[in-house]
């Protein structure tokens, strides 16, 4: 007697329905959700960072000791370079005054030429800029309010740290646990995949951020910009978003040295230093470095640094490539969906698939081709 089978198998527009419903749900509650996950995102990040180092002291004092000793180190560190950028900050803010009347003179010198080429008057250049203004208030006060918002999450950061890193027997048992034991070289292998590819990612990250830091200040200093090192630090941080950041990052010194020297020799060399800075990497050492374990295309980089941006503004840029690696892994290990972890990766095959079936049904193709050409001229001899 045969049995029935129970799994139902259910059309491709129902599938697709269901799915694309179910994307949208899953972005829906991340939006929601975005306070909540955000820093928690962000402290799982930082958590797997410091892991090694909190193994190490553990190794040699209890466990909150060590685990409160490596966030107090990272604290450290970011605590000095929000040191050294507020001394710099300090600097410039002397000299503001300086600053705001050379650009008041600028917008005058612009308003004169916009008036001589277009015919639009002063005045009604006035009221465009009012009308500017008031949005521009806005978007200042929307990202005064994100600011406030941010300080209130960074609390949450480092309390987050220390119950992941605590809880990390206990997270890692569930993780083990909710899969079948014939699973769990598997799960052990993506996690450790996973652990460190991230770790790879942040400290290549680090890395590069330092990097580009000093070269941007050398090649600043070398030209003459003002404030080098500040600008250079602070375009160091801003590449730290993928793709997007280096762009933002040039506008610093090229409004610095517009603001502060004559003709437009400076800025020329500006772009051209920063072009050089973005080539090296972009080529060398995002690479070599940050890539050397996240080997994710740029296609699907860009698309998720955009979609991270409109789902959860900076941070979710920041988070997209962690992400996606972490996808990756995943998707490598697990046979129904090795294809997407292929599409995510970096590696170009020379002939796809659909070569191979092309040319098997090219050559069945011409064999019926041949075979109604014989059957033609049999036919053919027959009637005659």
């Amino acid at each position: 007697m045969e049995q029935r089978s129970d799994v139902r198998v259910y059309p491709f527009y129902v599938k697709a329905t269901l799915i694309l419903l179910g994307l949208f749900l899953f972005v829906q509650v991340l939006r929601v959700l975005a306070d909540v996950l955000i820093p928690f995102a962000i402290a799982g990040l930082i958590a797997i960072l410091l892991n090694p180092l909190n193994n190490r002291l553990e190794r040699r004092l209890p466990r909150i000791i060590a685990i409160l000793l490596s966030i107090l180190i990272a604290i450290a560190i970011v605590g000095g370079i929000l040191y050294f950028l507020s001394t710099q900050i300090a600097m410039f803010s002397e000299n503001l005054p300086i600053l705001k009347e050379r650009f008041n003179e600028m917008v005058v010198e612009l308003q004169i030429w916009i008036e001589a080429h277009f015919g639009l008057s002063a005045e009604k250049q006035m009221e465009m800029t009012k009308t500017a203004d008031s949005g521009g208030q806005q978007l200042i006060r929307n990202t005064l309010g994100t600011i406030l918002g941010t300080l209130g999450v960074i609390i949450l950061i480092p309390i987050y740290v220390f119950l992941l890193l605590f809880y990390k027997p206990l997270i890692l048992n569930f993780l083990y646990q909710i899969f079948l034991e014939k699973h769990s070289l598997r799960v052990a292998e993506i996690l450790s995949q996973t652990k460190s590819a991230v770790q790879s990612y942040m400290v290549g990250l680090l890395m590069e951020t330092a990097i580009v830091a000093t070269l941007n200040s050398i090649a600043l200093l070398i030209i003459g910009v003002p404030y080098a090192i500040v600008i250079g630090v602070i375009g160091g941080i801003l590449n730290l978003v993928p793709y997007l950041g280096g762009l933002v990052a040039i506008l610093l010194p090229v409004l610095m040295a517009t603001i502060t020297s004559e003709g437009f020799s400076m800025q020329l060399q500006v772009i051209v230093a920063y072009s050089i800075i973005q080539f090296i990497d972009n080529n060398i050492l995002v690479p070599k470095i940050v890539s050397s374990k996240v080997q994710i295309n740029a296609l699907i980089s860009i698309l998720f640094v955009l979609l991270g941006g409109m789902l959860w503004g900076l941070p979710g840029m920041f988070l997209a490539i962690p992400f996606i690696a972490v996808l990756k892994i995943i998707f490598d290990r697990v046979d129904e969906l090795k294809p997407w972890g292929s599409l995510l990766g970096d590696e170009i095959p020379t002939e796809h698939i659909g070569v191979h079936w092309q040319k098997r049904w090219d050559r069945i193709f011409r064999r019926m081709q041949k075979e109604k050409a014989k059957e033609k001229i049999e036919q053919s001899e027959t009637d005659t």
